[in-house]
């Protein structure tokens, strides 16, 4: 894969004042208000940037074939709207991190067998991705403020939006953790997390900032796509139960579904190459089903399918 295509070379948009103006128009004038103003520049973004817009409607077009009941094309209108799906998807990570995301408004799938999970001692790995909005999942640490949470990313691309709403959010319970690489290194740094029982959440669907071979081709959306090993080789060194987690907006509120994956994924060293891809897959279609739930807030705006490059 060519440099410049890689995700993390995406550059960061906009300046730390304006985002600081997001959040005091959000904080000050409300939800609607910010979307007033905010539609418009994100449709403005989506004109201007060729490679994003280029990248949201190849996965639009894989998605009029792949699932034609869909009704969805990559024509502008669907363009423009999966956008909007984006800014939206923005303004809610601002109410996540400034606390304004009470119990009422999240309906969970799945919490209660995490949370007995827990009670038996051990942390918990959580696949996560850039479906939804996974920032909404810090809000777990708000209502139950005895979990607590480790968040890796790899937020280069994001620096400016992060600092901002660190300063909002005064929620202990969540540790962010950034990373370039999922290695040996990542899982000795995780391994008193899960011993304390804690939750760890890593994103399962794009590919390493700094190893393009460790990648599996794995059948996504009807193509070949790249996933990351890194993720299930972290989880099978920690040894520990492995959920998927999706927080979607579904009629205004947002749903967070927990789904078991693995009780403890085993790799051997002699593990080949298609028992990697066949665990993988499992994800991707889970990852899949998800996606066709609420395709428009699939938000990789990169070249996702581009394999050769």
């Amino acid at each position: 894969m060519d440099k410049s295509s890689h995700w993390t070379q995406i550059k960061e948009s906009g300046s730390l004042w304006s985002m600081r103006f997001l959040l005091y128009v959000y904080q000050n004038f409300g939800r609607i208000s910010l979307q007033l103003f905010f539609y418009p520049i994100v449709i403005y973004y989506w004109f201007i940037n060729k490679p994003i817009r280029q990248a949201s409607q190849d996965y639009l077009n894989r998605l009029a074939i792949f699932a034609p009941k869909l009704k969805i094309h990559g024509n502008t209108f669907w363009g423009c709207k999966h956008f909007l799906a984006f800014a939206d998807a923005i303004i809610d990570k601002i109410a996540a991190w400034s606390g304004l995301i009470k119990l009422p408004d999240v309906q969970f799938y799945g919490r209660d067998e995490l949370i007995s999970e827990l009670k038996k001692g051990r942390g918990v790995i959580l696949f996560g991705s850039h479906l939804g909005n996974l920032e909404v999942c810090r809000a777990i640490a708000d209502f139950d403020n005895t979990i607590k949470i480790n968040v890796l990313i790899h937020n280069k691309h994001a620096q400016k939006f992060n600092h901002i709403m660190q300063c909002v959010s005064d929620n202990s319970q969540v540790n962010v953790i950034q990373v370039t690489d999922v290695n040996v290194s990542t899982a000795i740094l995780l391994s008193d997390k899960i011993n304390n029982g804690e939750l760890v959440i890593i994103a399962a669907d794009r590919p390493p900032v700094n190893n393009q071979h460790r990648t599996t081709k794995v059948n996504f959306l009807g193509a070949e796509a790249l996933f990351p090993q890194g993720p299930f080789i972290l989880a099978s060194l920690l040894k520990c139960p492995v959920y998927t987690v999706f927080c979607l907006k579904q009629k205004g509120k947002y749903v967070i579904y927990f789904d078991h994956f693995s009780d403890i994924l085993k790799f051997s060293r002699k593990m080949s190459e298609q028992d990697m891809q066949q665990i993988i897959q499992l994800y991707a279609e889970h990852l899949q089903n998800y996606c066709l739930e609420e395709p428009l807030q699939w938000f990789n705006f990169f070249d996702f399918w581009d394999i050769n490059k």
